[in-house]
Formats: structure tokens, sequence, C-alpha cells
């Protein structure tokens, strides 16, 4: 184990220590951005990351101040399992909590034995809490602006161990992640964003930006993941980013998360992005149903989805839509629907299977209970689960959702093709109606896109693969 001073990478005897639970499997840019403002100070700073390491006594020996970053709910409860260990292992250390499941649970953490909440811009504030000794009495949650350091990437696993770029030929890549931009101008009421940000978005400059892509490249990276919110949220900003990586690195190719209303709206750049390189977007469609879309105000149509599909397309930009088929509205007429879309759309290779099987998460303040009928429908906070539970007015809907979860988690472990999988969800579905189920056409399968050899997972209740891996 390593820890990086100003300078150099030094060993073992960090006063800091940076805990990442889970970030999607990805090289976390949360910890390398707080580990460069640590840096900075001169502040001895170990990372962690849990999803490629074990907690070892050794790192955690001299540590006086453990910050455990909490960017999504998986990270939580994964945090709660290990939370005993690292307190078994650094008995004198104070602990922090940090990223946007920070504040909302600010409550839960602190009857955990977090004495330091911070949210939003947090890397200001991590460092005046180690300098000062000192834990606010409340949360704290910046969207100030802040300054934006070069990453400080040598103390993380290197990126060989992360998830891999699978193109459509099964050749991978190693694959860097950034972002050029935190926060998001959008209100989605589903969206574990809103609650901190609360429309606001900060961007990166393009110039630090592109550093940390360079320190990326020179480590092995072949093609670069951003894991801003939405990477339209400032068109401007995200155009100036792609054409500075594509003059420095043109082989380099990437992906970003789109929303669909800014795929339509801003599509006079798409082929601009394209041309820098841009290989395939990541779009929470969420829903086909228009009535549920409008319940999570994600601003866009079943129609816009569909156009936004063929724009792309045209263009040679594969779309990986992401989904939350299950929610409290979802019936089993309207999860059959969303099944007979994706064959309709020839997308059933471009969806994970995980993603046919993921249950609306209601984490603490969340927006969707803003709507009146909604909260009066869910039950008392679970601290188990971390969220408010629900159940469908149909319970053959709840039914159904365990029995996909059920097969997918299985047929993942048998590395079995998404044709496949995606087949026995079809007859499952059928089965749950009643129905015998129509024969699959394997010409609407669609083409395999390029895609991440570690699906992505967003406003979701983890799956037991992810919180066993700790």
């Amino acid at each position: 184990m390593t820890v990086c001073s100003a300078n150099t990478c030094a060993p073992s005897g960090a006063r800091v220590v940076l805990v990442s639970p889970y970030e999607l499997g990805r090289q976390p840019f949360n910890l390398a951005q707080p580990a460069a403002w640590f840096a900075r100070e001169r502040i001895a700073a170990a990372c962690v990351d849990l999803s490629q390491q074990q907690l070892d006594a050794a790192t955690f020996a001299d540590a006086e101040y453990v910050a455990i970053y909490l960017g999504m709910h998986t990270a939580t409860r994964i945090a709660a399992a290990a939370l005993p260990k690292i307190r078994a292992l650094a008995p004198r250390a104070r602990i922090a909590a940090f990223g946007l499941y920070a504040p909302v649970n600010a409550a839960w953490l602190k009857g955990l034995g977090v004495e330091a909440i911070f949210g939003g811009e947090s890397e200001p504030d991590l460092v005046a809490w180690v300098r000062s000794g000192a834990a606010p009495g409340g949360s704290v949650v910046r969207r100030d602006k802040i300054e934006f350091l070069l990453p400080e990437r040598r103390g993380l696993p290197e990126l060989g161990r992360y998830a891999k770029l699978i193109l459509a030929d099964g050749t991978q890549n190693t694959t860097g992640f950034t972002e050029a931009s935190r926060g998001c101008k959008h209100l989605c009421r589903h969206c574990p964003v809103v609650p901190v940000y609360e429309g606001r978005f900060r961007i990166v400059p393009a110039e630090t930006v592109i550093a940390d892509i360079a320190q990326q490249v020179e480590a092995g990276a072949q093609h670069i993941s951003f894991g801003d919110p939405d990477f339209l949220n400032g068109p401007t900003h995200a155009l100036k980013v792609a054409e500075a990586l594509h003059a420095r690195f043109p082989d380099l190719s990437w992906d970003a998360t789109i929303k669909v209303e800014h795929l339509l709206n801003h599509a006079d750049l798409l082929p601009r992005l394209k041309a820098c390189g841009l290989l395939f977007v990541v779009s929470a469609v969420e829903s086909v149903d228009d009535a549920i879309l409008d319940r999570l105000a994600k601003g866009h149509t079943r129609a816009d989805f569909e156009r936004a599909l063929a724009h792309c397309r045209a263009l040679g930009i594969a779309v990986a839509p992401t989904f939350v088929p299950f929610t409290p509205w979802t019936t089993l007429t309207g999860y059959r629907d969303l099944l007979a879309t994706l064959l309709k759309l020839r997308l059933v290779e471009a969806v994970p299977p995980v993603q046919l099987a993921i249950r609306l998460l209601v984490p603490q303040g969340s927006h969707l209970l803003h709507l009146p009928d909604f909260a009066a429908r869910v039950g008392a906070f679970d601290e188990a689960m971390l969220g408010y539970p629900w159940q469908a007015d149909d319970p053959r809907v709840d039914a159904l959702q365990r029995d996909v979860m059920a097969w997918v988690m299985d047929a993942e472990k048998a590395g079995l093709p998404r044709a496949e999988v995606f087949a026995g969800v079809w007859a499952r579905t059928h089965a749950a109606l009643g129905e015998a189920p129509p024969p699959l056409d394997p010409a609407q399968f669609g083409e395999p896109i390029p895609h991440h050899s570690e699906p992505w997972y967003c406003c979701a209740e983890p799956t037991e693969t992810q919180l066993t891996g700790f």
C-alpha cells in the first residue's frame, strides 16, 4: 500500500484514509479528487477501494481520520457492513461520510458512529475537518464553486483491475473514468442527485479534465467513460472537453450519460461529438409508459425516446438505455409492453439483463415523496434497506420482480448471453399473465453494442451480487 504526498508516493503511514465502497466498477474519481486536495496540503492520505481491495490493518494503523465516499445507495449499504471492521482496525480514528448519500442519511450514519457529514463539493470541508480537528455541528452541503485539482490516482488500484469496455466483436479495452461536471440542472423525482444539488451543476475546467485523461492514457486507458450525471448539462463545456480530448488523443473513444431530452434538444451537437470519438451513450430512459415517466418527471415521452434512438443510430452512435422497470405503478401488461418494445426497437442486445429486474428505490430525501398520493402509499423508512418500502397494486408484479431478479442473477453467474436471459424473462412474464409466450424472432434482438463489463446501476435497490462482493 502506498500513500501519496504532494510530490511522491510514500510507504504507509497515512493520517487520513479515504474509502470508496463501490463506484460502478470504475477507478473512483471521487477518491482521487480529495486525495489531490490532501496532497496539496501535505497531509498523508491513503485510498482504499473496497471493490478491489480488502480492509487491511496496515493501511489503518496510523489513521486519525477516515472519510467514506457514499456516492450511491449500493456504496452506502456496503459501508454499513464495513464500518464495524474499520472501527476495529482504527479505533481512535474519527470518521466522516461524504457524497450524495451522506447528507440524506445523516441521522442513520451518526447512529453508526460517523461524526462528520459532507455533501456536494466536499473537498474543502474534508480538509478543514482534518486541519481543525473539529466536526461540524450538522451536515455540511456545499454547492458553491470550488477549485478542481488534477486527481491524485497513484494510490488507487491500477486501471486494468477495473471494468473493461467490451466492443461488439468481443475485444476488451482498458477503461479510464473521469468527470467533466458534478450535479445536474434537472429535477427528476427519483434521482439521488436532486436532494443534494437542487438543480445546480458545477463544471470541472476542461484543462483539468484533459490532464486527468492524459494520466490515465499513460496508465493504459484505451477508452474513457465520463461519469457526469448528464454530459450535456453544459453543452458548450461538453463540446470544449470533447474537442480538446480528440485533439490530444485522436484515437481515444469515450462514452457519456445523456438525457433523452438533451439528445433531442442538442441533436445538432451529436455529429460533432461523434467526430470527437463518442462511441455510445447511456441514457436513463427508465420507462416506456408515459404516465410513469410523468410521475418521475423525466422530461421525455416514449415517442421522444424512439426519436432520439433513431437519430443516434443514423449517426452511428450506439444507445444503451437504462430502466427502472418495477415501480408502484407498473402492471404486468405494462412490463410485457416494455419487453415487446425492446424487441420492436431491436434493443435486446443493448440492455444489460439486470436492467429488466431493477426495482425503484425511494431513499431519504427523494422528491417522489413530494407526490401526495405516493407519500401516502409508502411504508415507514426502513433502515435495513435504507429506503421507503412500497408494494405494487398487483402482488403478481412484486412476485415477478423477485422471479426476474433471481433468474438474472443466476444467469449472470452462469455467463449466459443476453438473448438467452431475455428469453427467460419473456417466458416468466407471460407465465405471470397466464399466457403462452409468443415465439421470439432473433432478428428482433438487434446487434451487440459496445458496453462495460460491469452493468450500470442507478436509483435502484442493490443486487445480492453487489452486496456480497464486499
